[in-house]
């Protein structure tokens, strides 16, 4: 069975005014993306895990999650998409690297497509 974890913040820790996300984002709406990318990826037959991160942890955070192993990791928009997180993407990628070298990362555009993103790793 294929292992797919995806890392996001903790939807209670993303900062929803930021006007680099989408308007009309809220932490409900995050909570919700997370529970449908989990769904979907256990719907492929998949063991799907969530790393939920808080920045301030962010490291000891995501090598938690990572002492299990993961056949690919989906980073999620949250990291990657506000410019304020460019340190925090940077670490959880750099994190990855070094904790669980040669697994695979992929990257969503949304939860609508996270497990689409793994599968491209997946195959």
């Amino acid at each position: 069975m294929k292992r797919v974890l995806l890392i996001g913040i903790h939807p209670d820790a993303v900062d929803t005014s930021d006007p680099s996300l989408p308007a009309g984002l809220t932490n409900e709406k995050i909570a919700a993306g997370i529970r449908l990318t989990l769904s979907d990826m256990q719907g492929r037959g998949w063991d799907a895990g969530f790393c939920a991160l808080r920045p301030a942890t962010a490291q000891a955070d995501v090598e938690a999650s990572l002492a299990e192993h993961w056949d690919c990791v989906v980073i999620g928009g949250g990291i990657r998409i506000p410019p304020s997180n460019l340190k925090l993407f940077e670490l959880v990628v750099n994190t990855v690297i070094r904790v669980a070298p040669g697994t695979a990362i992929a990257f969503n555009t949304s939860p609508e497509n996270s497990a689409d993103a793994a599968e491209r790793w997946l195959r």
